[in-house]
């Protein structure tokens, strides 16, 4: 399977790398950018491998998954968002984990929406994407409010509650209709 690129206007998408491994343990090693994402434990080298291998599965097992996500102008790993997918999920889930030193630039709004924008495009029968972001992680659902994403339901995921937000298809297609004659 082949992952693609996607490019934004100050990001790029890119399939995991192993070079990724120390910028990601740099990320990772931030207990307020885990707090709400299981940070309870200072995280490996080993530990972040097998985390992108995991990514890397989810591609080989799903056709979707998440990238690298770098900031053009400084060829930056800056975190890593897109989708994921998983059995006896709520659904394809757009993801995004960016790294505290680039919290509130809008990097988390615009990687996903590339990754939303990708999947409608390449996967006609999907009907919306989800997102599942822990009741107090106010940032993240935040993120998923710009996304145009509302409060779908409650669920027992990974051991916690967690907020489903979710988008349709006709509903996104519509706010792409919308910026764009904006």
């Amino acid at each position: 399977m082949t992952i693609p690129t996607l490019t934004t206007n100050r990001l790029i998408l890119r399939p995991i790398h192993n070079d990724d491994v120390s910028a990601y343990l740099s990320i990772w090693s931030d207990p307020e950018f885990t707090r709400y994402i299981g940070g309870s434990s200072t995280p490996s080298r080993d530990g972040i491998w097998h985390a992108m291998a995991g990514n890397i599965g989810c591609w080989a097992l799903t056709g979707v998954g998440p990238w690298t996500v770098i900031e053009q102008v400084t060829d930056d790993v800056v975190g890593r968002a897109g989708l994921w997918d998983e059995p006896d999920w709520p659904g394809v889930e757009a993801v995004w984990f960016i790294g505290r030193r680039w919290w509130g630039r809008g990097y988390a709004t615009e990687a996903a929406t590339a990754a939303i924008n990708w999947v409608f495009d390449i996967r006609p029968e999907l009907g919306q994407v989800v997102s599942t972001i822990a009741p107090a992680n106010t940032p993240s659902i935040r993120v998923a409010e710009r996304l145009g994403m509302t409060l779908a339901r409650t669920e027992f995921l990974h051991g916690s509650d967690h907020h489903v937000y979710a988008i349709s298809r006709d509903e996104w297609v519509a706010r792409r209709s919308q910026d764009r004659t904006a």
